[in-house]
């Protein structure tokens, strides 16, 4: 039993053997964030990669996501024990009045198997909730999503409410109605194409 044995499981969409391996590596003493960095991140991360060749697809992403999730799940508790902090603190949510979610899963699941705390307030998200969840989190980045281009402009209604209470605060934005130029409209900090593009985007914006 090895960390690439784990590596491979989250490959080959294997939840049940993910989580049984982390627990392995736990019962034999391995360090948490080794299990974390080398064995579930970079699985993420060659997903990730392996999307922008065209080798993978969504529905494979989402099956590779699930795997690692069920490893995360073994791993978390003792992460915390040994004081293993978070890449940063994302708040996540698809805004008012859409309730499109499959794509904001899969971004909140990729950022967790890249050590991110995420805090994932569902769909059809008030503003003021984003707003409400940042300060209570102390999140580093607010991501949020809309499929319908009739919700769209919730985004600006959104980061509007977020600039004016902590103008510091990161935002950025995904969904098939929108691109740069429209984050760059409504002043969000950067905007994301797909889920291994989300990872990066918030890796880039939580580093400061």
């Amino acid at each position: 039993m090895a960390i690439e044995d784990i590596y491979r499981a989250v490959l080959e969409f294997e939840d049940e053997a993910a989580a049984r391996l982390v627990q392995g590596e736990i019962d034999g003493g391995t360090d948490t964030r080794c299990i974390l960095d080398d064995g579930l991140i970079a699985a993420m991360d060659e997903v990730g990669a392996l999307f922008g060749e065209g080798a993978l697809f969504v529905p494979e992403m989402l099956m590779a996501a699930q795997a690692m999730k069920a490893g995360l799940e073994v791993l978390r508790p003792h992460l915390a024990e040994a004081d293993c902090q978070p890449a940063g603190v994302v708040v996540i949510g698809t805004v008012k009045n859409d309730l499109h979610d499959i794509g904001k899963n899969l971004v909140a699941m990729m950022l967790e198997g890249a050590a991110f705390k995420v805090v994932d307030l569902g769909v059809d998200v008030e503003a003021a909730a984003f707003v409400e969840a940042a300060r209570d989190n102390q999140a580093d980045v607010v991501a949020m999503s809309a499929l319908l281009t009739t919700t769209v402009e919730g985004m600006r209604t959104t980061v509007a409410a977020l600039r004016e209470r902590d103008n510091r605060i990161r935002i950025m934005i995904g969904g098939a109605p929108v691109d740069q130029a429209f984050a760059d409209d409504i002043g969000a900090d950067g905007f994301a194409g797909d889920a291994p593009g989300a990872v990066a985007l918030a890796r880039r914006l939580s580093a400061g």
